[in-house]
């Protein structure tokens, strides 16, 4: 089950600049496109003539038309026009509410009426000069909640990224979890450390020594319906460590939206947004790429997970202390999973 009255990244801008996109969210097919003033618009992804997928069609006048039949839908779900054809009796297809803000097009699953622009996520990283955001999506087939899971207990960085982001240090600082309201909040600080390559290198980037000691922080806080920012860095040691000024530091923002698909399957939109050198593309890119094999080395171990909990759905799992931040996200999410069903 999913929370549906909430919104999720559905796609970036890219994706739909070619013509309409498909795509299942919370188990709901939609299809996303651009009307003639070029706002996005989403409706259930299904012809009432036949059942066609309308995303397989293409877009005239601002209408979303069916390829099979030339069927012509308006943004609202209603059909405008049909070669040959009368459409006034012709039944709806549910529309959905959608915005683009911060680079992303976001859709509203459950009950169009109830959506609010003001319940999106501040993401000020976004529209700030002084950040620069490098990111990705993948396609995983494993239930999203398992995503959350790996997200708020980042001690698996030490087995799974044991070459870029991965050291024992990790696995020797026990973290602390939190909840206020409806955010759940894991952090774990290192000391006088060593830094692991891939924040060797972002110290080199921002002009500091990779191989002097340091502070090392991960700040993971989710929020419902399944978005997880997470506050990782490094200073040098005896500088303040989170609070350590910008010169002696270098820190970033994980930004990881995480889009429901099926029950077992999810769409990953993944990202780093960082405050420091942001004009600097190529260091943009740079770090995208080595993010993108980070999460990349995720991928086969969520999926082989959820393989083995669909064969042995029985299965009672351990709950140890790592697993503090993602049972909390669980509790959160059945909460408003019941106030939602029963609303």
């Amino acid at each position: 089950m999913f929370i549906k009255n909430a919104w999720y990244v559905a796609c970036t801008p890219d994706e739909i600049a070619n013509g309409p996109l498909g795509r299942t969210i919370c188990g709901e097919k939609i299809a996303f496109y651009r009307d003639d003033e070029g706002k996005v618009a989403a409706v259930e992804d299904f012809c009432p003539h036949r059942g066609a997928p309308l995303s397989l069609g293409y877009v005239e006048n601002g209408k979303l038309v069916c390829g099979y039949h030339g069927l012509a839908m308006n943004r609202d779900g209603k059909t405008a026009s049909m070669p040959g054809q009368r459409v006034r009796a012709f039944p709806c297809v549910k529309p959905f509410a959608v915005i683009e803000r911060y680079g992303f097009v976001w859709v509203w699953p459950g009950k169009a009426a109830e959506a609010r622009e003001d319940l999106l996520p501040q993401c000020e990283w976004a529209e700030s000069p002084d950040w620069a955001y490098g990111g990705g999506l993948y396609h995983i087939n494993c239930d999203y909640r398992l995503m959350i899971d790996n997200l708020m207990d980042l001690t698996h960085e030490t087995y799974v990224h044991s070459t870029s982001i991965g050291q024992k240090e990790i696995d020797e600082a026990a973290p602390e979890t939190t909840v206020s309201g409806d955010e759940v909040i894991t952090a774990r600080y290192m000391e006088n450390i060593q830094a692991p390559p891939f924040w060797q290198a972002a110290m080199k980037f921002n002009d500091l020594d990779p191989t002097a000691a340091v502070d090392r922080w991960q700040i993971c806080r989710f929020s419902p319906p399944s978005h997880v920012m997470i506050d990782v860095g490094v200073a040098l040691a005896g500088n303040g460590g989170f609070e350590a000024a910008p010169q002696f530091k270098a820190s970033s923002r994980v930004i990881d939206f995480i889009t429901p698909e099926t029950e077992t399957s999810h769409w990953y939109f993944w990202g780093m947004a960082r405050n420091f050198k942001p004009s600097d593309v190529e260091l943009t890119n740079t770090i995208r790429e080595g993010q993108g094999k980070i999460f990349g080395e995720d991928l086969e171990m969520l999926e082989r997970q959820q393989q083995n909990l669909s064969l042995w759905p029985e299965r009672e799992l351990l709950k140890l202390n790592i697993d503090a931040g993602g049972v909390q996200s669980r509790k959160i999410i059945d909460r408003l999973l019941a106030e939602e069903g029963n609303a």
